[in-house]
């Protein structure tokens, strides 16, 4: 039987997972978890992840863990669990990291993975990544007083999208319809879609909303937008996508849509317009945190923080090749400009 040539996202995940790779065979001195276990008597980290793995994310985890003087392979051993965007898989992730006896859990890639988290452990110090209200989903009693054994950082992504709505806008002055693309698995997306609707009917502009939650969906709602008559497209936040960044940078730039995304890490690989926290300062506050807890910190006294910058991206190149001319009074708005 032939062999079915291997697809651009095929070619992206590989180059992810080498990348990633990288990272840990660059640590010094790593060595696989039962090895250093054996070893010496170090603490482990249980790493849990919605997402795909991501170097960039990591290696800020890294430098943050660093402060409190810990070395992944020297001196402290990390358990990663990646849930590739199959949020289902999250509570079993979870109940494997908590049967290890890990000393802490860092759930990042979305609340799926706190809340999955929580439930597996009342006494396992956790320190998560948010993109809701801790508060409201009930992670914590309160930001300043987390009470429990979860702290860790929350951006607030529901309220975001209508600030990028507003920044595309600038760009698309005569969009009569934009498009948003969200994944149905995300807790967010019912609260992103009422957000969406109220800002777009606030300008009016016709909303129309596309779900994916793999990766035919992505292309299949692209090819929708054209039948949609679709002026922009937003993009939801959520750790699917960021793993298939690539693929939406291609698809819009074949499309001909302006796009704007959630983080620079979109703009970077090619996408036009990104607005959001900076993922690196996000996981290196969970690093910092976590180097705390092991230093013997009370997690309830850590503070749930919030990012203090939000980055705007703007990628030139993307915007020459579907033809969107980019004022210079916004370009001098961007905290970086991609040429």
């Amino acid at each position: 039987m032939a062999r079915r040539a291997p697809t651009a996202h095929d070619l992206g995940a590989d180059m992810r997972r080498r990348e990633f790779l990288g990272i840990l065979t660059g640590a010094a001195g790593f060595l696989p978890f039962d090895a250093v276990a054996q070893q010496r008597l170090v603490p482990v980290i249980g790493y849990l992840n919605g997402g795909l793995p991501f170097a960039t994310i990591v290696q800020a985890f890294h430098e943050g863990l660093g402060e409190s003087g810990y070395v992944e392979g020297q001196n402290v051993a990390i358990e990663y669990r990646w849930a590739e965007g199959q949020y289902d898989r999250l509570p079993g992730l979870a109940t494997e990291l908590v049967n290890r006896n890990v000393n802490v859990i860092a759930a990042g890639g979305g609340d799926l993975a706190a809340r999955a988290a929580k439930v597996a452990t009342s006494t396992i110090p956790i320190v998560f990544t948010s993109g809701d209200d801790p508060v409201v989903t009930g992670l914590v009693a309160s930001l300043a007083r987390p009470g429990g054994n979860l702290t860790g950082v929350s951006f607030f992504v529901v309220e975001l999208h209508a600030k990028r709505f507003e920044l595309l806008s600038e760009l698309v002055l005569q969009a009569k319809v934009v498009a948003l693309i969200v994944n149905p698995a995300s807790p967010q997306t019912e609260r992103v879609i009422r957000s969406m609707q109220q800002a777009t009917a606030a300008k009016g502009v016709e909303l129309k909303v596309l779900q994916a939650s793999n990766d035919n969906e992505i292309g299949t709602a692209f090819e929708a937008l054209a039948g949609l008559h679709a002026d922009a497209l937003i993009q939801q936040a959520d750790p699917f996508f960021v793993g298939r960044r690539q693929q939406f940078a291609l698809l819009a730039a074949r499309h001909s849509i302006p796009t704007i995304y959630e983080g620079r890490q979109f703009a970077e690989a090619g996408g036009l317009l990104s607005y959001g926290p900076s993922l690196s300062s996000v996981y290196h506050q969970v690093g910092s945190y976590v180097g705390k807890v092991l230093k013997g910190e009370t997690i309830s006294n850590l503070p749930v923080v919030q990012p203090t910058k939000l980055e705007l991206v703007v990628n030139l190149r993307a915007a020459k090749a579907i033809g969107i001319k980019i004022s210079e009074s916004f370009l001098l708005r961007a905290d970086e400009v991609i040429e």
